[in-house]
């Protein structure tokens, strides 16, 4: 179920792209809060306030994981130039895409669990059943670390929603 976990992102034509936002989050738990705001401010920018509920919990899981399994002692200090953790969303005519990068180089698990009532081990989970598609990749160039990645499909603009 939870397959696609080495794979860069789908094809998407960068002549569609319509707009893009990210925010530096900080090495501390409460930059979900802050990833939460971003991700409101930005989707009502976008006059895309109806998919907040999806995309804000694909976003605060994300960023939970990057905070909880990314960084390291090391790396809660990271400098102005390189943050620790970064936020961006970027909107095709199409598509969503929330990516979340961290300092770490390890490869997201999806931990198979039975228990639904548990607090933690279900990230992926979520991310898996809310967004349409997701994945990681390793970061090139300059940058260390990992993007991890959930892809959201948009209704196509002016198109209408069938009648039933």
């Amino acid at each position: 179920m939870l397959e696609p976990l080495r794979q860069g992102l789908p094809p998407l034509d960068p002549a569609a792209v319509s707009d893009a936002a990210s925010c530096a989050l900080p090495a501390r738990y409460e930059a979900v809060r802050e990833a939460r705001r971003f991700t409101r401010r930005t989707l009502d920018q976008w006059d895309m306030g109806e998919r907040f509920d999806d995309v804000c919990l694909v976003v605060s899981e994300l960023v939970t994981n990057a905070l909880r399994h990314g960084l390291t002692a090391d790396t809660s200090c990271a400098g102005p130039h390189e943050p620790a953790v970064r936020l961006h969303l970027m909107r095709w005519t199409e598509r969503l895409v929330c990516a979340v990068r961290d300092p770490s180089h390890d490869s997201p698990v999806a931990r198979e669990t039975d228990d639904f009532s548990a607090e933690s081990g279900r990230g992926l989970f979520l991310v898996d059943s809310f967004s349409d598609s997701w994945g990681w990749h390793p970061m090139a160039g300059a940058l260390s670390g990992k993007v991890v990645w959930a892809l959201f499909r948009l209704p196509r603009t002016g198109a209408r929603p069938h009648a039933e």
